[in-house]
């Protein structure tokens, strides 16, 4: 098929599977995800080879956008009032998970322990695309203001998966070693190579996550000063179209450098936006207003690509063994949730704590990024992790997107009448 021709179809059928899903009350991705999948199954040969390699850029550029809209939504009062329930949602549910989730691989998939774990974090992280979009959403129309609750997740989960991709890239690199040959070249020279070498040691996992945050913020917490200074004295001066440019392009540098440096990326681009709101808050309005239109292009470029990425026949091979590691898995997130509202003495009503656990459980975005790794790798059982990855899209990512979006106007309290 003819690439111009594609992203017409791609565009349109996202769009149109949106249209349709909301005419039966049902969420409008839901819709651009179904599309995907049925573009990715039955058209699979006809889809360019051009696309498969934009797709993980395209993705990125996505998620960046949704980042600094979550960014740009969160005042600094507000993340004093979340801070340690939100805290306590990027460690507890995502350790508790991968704690679970380990001995079930070796179980029943006789998984080595490196391995299980490996395979353990591929799954352990919620879905940025899904939550993100979510709680803005919710956050726009006013749900769960009394106790801030889309803001309390969207840095509780923006924290899980540094937490989940950070472990994984550890392992991973411990896995190479053990099981495919000495992946990290220990005579690297220069200083990034020696930090990316250290990183690759055993003595590296100690300090990862930590470097990894702290990094991520720093990072983030610099260029969101630098550009703040620079808006405001070219804020007459620029168009609101030029500021997004400028933004957009800074936050996807930020990205990359990222992946040298093994600092959180996305930790980095929302404290962009949470900066640019703290210091000039008039631009950072402009901002949010731009990235709103660009979202709904970057919305169906997201979903309909994820929906793309998944193999149903992959996902089918898992079988009962995947589901059941699913099962124990979500179990496990669903008690680390209440266990980190409770550990945090976060004031929620019964409605709100279960809202945090519904909202904690799809995967989309992390594993559809991080599950065919393994295998690439050479890793034993990286087809496994796969097909477990896929399954775990295909279940959670509508169940998750349904219940926040039919039972979120129920579960938290309404917009005030004015």
């Amino acid at each position: 098929m003819h690439f111009n021709l594609f992203i017409i179809l791609f565009f349109l059928g996202g769009w149109l599977g949106a249209q349709l899903s909301s005419r039966i009350r049902l969420p409008g991705i839901l819709g651009m995800v179904l599309f995907g999948i049925a573009l990715g199954t039955f058209a699979r040969p006809a889809i360019p080879e051009v696309m498969w390699e934009l797709a993980p850029f395209l993705t990125s550029v996505a998620l960046i956008v949704i980042l600094l809209r979550a960014g740009l939504g969160i005042r600094r009062q507000t993340l004093n009032r979340v801070g340690a329930p939100a805290i306590l949602m990027g460690f507890v549910p995502c350790l508790l998970e991968a704690a679970a989730l380990t001995p079930m691989f070796m179980w029943l998939f006789e998984f080595p322990f490196t391995i299980a774990l490996l395979a353990a974090f591929v799954l352990a992280a919620v879905s940025p695309a899904v939550v993100i979009p979510s709680m803005i959403a919710l956050k726009e129309r006013g749900f769960g203001r009394r106790a801030d609750v889309p803001t309390l997740i969207l840095a509780g989960a923006s924290l899980d998966d540094v937490v989940a991709i950070t472990l994984f890239t550890v392992l991973l690199q411990r896995a190479s070693r053990l099981f495919v040959g000495d992946a990290a070249d220990t005579q690297a020279q220069g200083a990034l190579e020696a930090l990316t070498a250290f990183f690759n040691t055993d003595a590296g996992a100690f300090v990862a996550i930590p470097f990894a945050i702290i990094g991520g913020l720093l990072v983030g917490g610099l260029i969101g000063w630098a550009l703040s200074w620079w808006l405001r004295r070219q804020h007459l001066s620029l168009r609101p179209t030029d500021k997004t440019l400028v933004l957009l392009m800074l936050s996807l540098l930020v990205v990359e450098v990222a992946e040298w440096l093994h600092f959180a990326a996305l930790l980095s681009v929302m404290t962009i936006g949470f900066i640019l709101l703290e210091r000039c808050e008039t631009v950072a309005h402009e901002l949010a207003n731009q990235l709103a239109k660009v979202w709904i292009g970057a919305e169906i470029i997201l979903f309909v690509l994820i929906g793309m990425a998944l193999e149903v026949e992959v996902a089918i091979g898992a079988g009962w063994n995947g589901l059941a590691v699913l099962g124990v898995g979500l179990l496990a997130r669903s008690l680390g949730v209440l266990l980190a509202l409770l550990l945090g003495r976060a004031k929620l009503t019964a409605g709100e704590r279960l809202f945090c656990v519904l909202a904690y459980l799809p995967k989309a975005t992390v594993q559809a990024a991080l599950g065919s790794v393994p295998l690439a790798m050479g890793i034993p059982g990286g087809e496994i992790i796969l097909a477990v990855a896929v399954l775990s899209i295909v279940v959670t990512a509508p169940m998750g997107l349904l219940a926040i979006q039919m039972l979120g106007s129920r579960l938290l309290d309404a917009p005030e009448v004015r």
